[in-house]
Parts: C-alpha cells; structure tokens; sequence
C-alpha cells in the first residue's frame, strides 16, 4: 500500500507499537494520548518469547533488553509453597532470554522514546471529539476545536476505549470478572532467576523487573467489585494475604506504601464481529482484552500491531487489510482470553482448578508459533 496518513489513537504498549511499526514501513503517523502528562499505569509486567521475538522485528530489543531482566522459566508453586513444576520457556531467539520482566515505565521510554525518535508526531491531552468515514479518508475533529484528515484511524485506546463506543455503541461493554489484581514492588533477592507462581484461591507471583527490583502480584476474589480508598491500600493488601504461603507471607510486612499499591478489579472483553468499521479499526485491549493470568495481554497487542502493519503492506485497500488482519488474529486471541479466563474462575471456584503449569506450557507452544 503506498504511504499512508495514519492517526494512532491511545499512547500505550499496543499504540507505541503500531506507530513505531508504521514508521518502518514509511507510513506519516500521528499519536494523541488524552493523558497530558502521558504518565504510566502499573508496576512491571511479564513478557515472554513472541514479544522479545517482535521486538526484535521492531528493531529495539537491545533497548528493551536494557530495561528489564531476562529468565528462562516459570516455577509453579502449591498454596503451602511446595514447589510442584519448573516449566522451561521456549527461547525464540537463540541469544536472547525466554523471558522479560521490565517495569511498565521503562518499557514506556524505550517505545515512546524510539517513536518519537522514528519521526512519529506525538500530541498528549487530546482526544478525538468526531470523525467522519466518507470512505476514501477519515476527517477528525479534535477536542480543541482543530480538524485534520486521515487515511485511516487506529483505536489503541484500551479497554475503555472511546474509539470502540463511537464506532459500535455500547453493544459489548468489559465484564467484570469477580477477581482483581494487586501489585508491589519489592527488593528482588540474590538468586530469584525464574518467575514464581503461587496457586491457590489467592493466587500470587514473585517476577524479576530489573536487577535489583521485583514486583509481588496477587489475585483476589472481589464480589461486588468494591473499591478501596486510598489511604488504606497498603493494609488492604496485607490483609488479603494472611495465611498464604510462607515465601509471600515474609514479604507482607514490607508492603507498607499506599501510593506503591497498584489495584485494579480483572475486567475482560472479546469482540466477536469486526473488528474494524469503514477505515477506522482497532487493536490490543479495545477488542481483546484478558486477565493477566497468561501474561499476554500486552503480548497481543504487540502482535496486533506487527500484523496490521503487515496486512497494510500486502493489500492495496485499508478494508481489505482490516479483514486480513482480523482473521490473522482472531483465534490466538481468544485462546488467550478465554485459557485466562479459565484460570480466573477456576481460583473463583466457579468451574474447576486449571493446572497453572499445563496451561502455562501450552500457551508457551501457542505463542511461539508465526504470527
């Protein structure tokens, strides 16, 4: 497809990705994050093989590498701690790790800094107020009152995602799981080389985010989707792990700082139809978003981003392109989101337990195959 003018909608993982994708195929892009300060939600996050795999194909793996720690595998503990499986990761790459475990920030400089670096137009707190498809480009109003014209729109706007609501209405909203996460960053001890899973109804894990730094995950069943104030974090968190296994019990009395206390209640959503309408489309959590029990949640919408630069590249029409793309993508996503899913309401109690190191080994297998 000859150079386009491409609006990126939402400056996270999935949108830095697709910009910086688009830019190596000589594509104009413009990014706009309603975030004026475009600050970093989160603690660390896990990233296996295929996303080291696409960073690579990004051509910023040494930077990524840089910014975290490489481990080449999972060890899955029984609720008591008793270590029941170590499950080695497929290396994808022969001299790079099987495994990232990087802070959520550092991982939004290396991309945003090699995005902007590529040429990409960045624009923080702004937000599209209209857009109008007349087929042959997208015409945008932006909410300061400004109006520019694309030839097409990408919605990397996130589980909320306004892009989604403008296109298809409130026909599928995210879902509340039953479960949330909690997350704290903690001193990482000599020796830690593998992420930890602790099972078990409060699910736990211990995962390497640089050399000196670990982060502590715990998953809890919330009914009612309550909400925690503030001030109260750092306890609420204490009290949700009384009595779990001894490794995560010793590290509850250092989890002291509210403001350290990432919460977020586990929504999912998974659109079955397109997933783009006319020259506007959509990736990453805007259509497919998972519980983290997989660690793939970012791992997909780096992959989406990879394939939709692709699938403009090999076709002529943006539809086409749309199409191709969703079909390229559809079935590993859901395997995520539904195998996640799974996890989730069988520490719920709501369907039977899944075998973490099963399920870890096979997504292993999944994700390792061509996107």
């Amino acid at each position: 497809m000859p150079q386009l003018s491409i609006l990126v909608v939402g400056g996270g993982i999935g949108g830095l990705t697709a910009a910086i994708a688009l830019r190596r195929s000589g594509h104009r892009v413009t990014l706009i994050e309603r975030d004026p300060g475009w600050t970093v939600y989160g603690v660390g996050i896990i990233q296996q093989g295929n996303v080291i795999r696409a960073m690579t194909e990004l051509g910023v793996i040494d930077d990524y590498l840089a910014a975290g720690v490489g481990f080449d595998a999972v060890s899955v503990h029984a609720p008591d701690g008793t270590l029941v499986a170590t499950v080695p990761s497929p290396r994808l790459i022969e001299r790079y790790p099987a495994n990232v475990g990087v802070s959520r920030p550092a991982l939004h400089k290396v991309l945003g800094d090699r995005a902007i670096g590529d040429g990409v137009d960045v624009r923080l707190g702004v937000t599209i107020e209209t857009f109008d498809d007349d087929g042959t480009g997208v015409d945008v109003r932006f909410v300061d009152g400004t109006d520019e014209r694309f030839d097409i729109v990408i919605g990397a706007d996130g589980l909320y995602s306004q892009t989604r609501g403008m296109l298809f209405g409130d026909a599928q909203k995210p879902e509340f799981t039953g479960q949330a996460v909690w997350r704290y960053n903690l001193p990482r001890p000599a020796g830690m080389d593998s992420l930890h899973v602790y099972n078990g109804r409060i699910g736990a894990g211990l995962v390497p985010i640089s050399a000196s730094l670990m982060y502590l995950y715990v998953t809890t069943p919330e009914p009612g989707n309550p909400r925690y104030p503030r001030d109260g974090l750092a306890a609420a968190m204490r009290e949700k792990l009384a009595g779990h296994a001894p490794a995560i019990q010793a590290l509850v009395p250092h989890i002291t700082d509210n403001d350290g206390v990432v919460y977020r209640p586990l929504e999912t959503i998974m659109l079955d139809g397109d997933w783009h309408k006319g020259r506007i489309v959509l990736l990453g959590d805007a259509v497919h978003a998972t519980t983290p029990h997989l660690g793939q949640g970012a791992g997909m919408a780096i992959e989406d981003a990879l394939v939709l630069a692709d699938e403009l590249e090999r076709h002529d029409d943006p539809e086409t392109a749309f199409t191709a793309y969703r079909d390229r993508r559809y079935a590993r996503c859901r395997y995520i989101v539904d195998m996640s899913l799974s996890i989730c309401r069988g520490q719920l109690g709501h369907s039977p337990p899944v075998d973490n190191a099963r399920a870890t080994a096979e997504m292993f297998a999944m994700t390792a195959l061509p996107i």
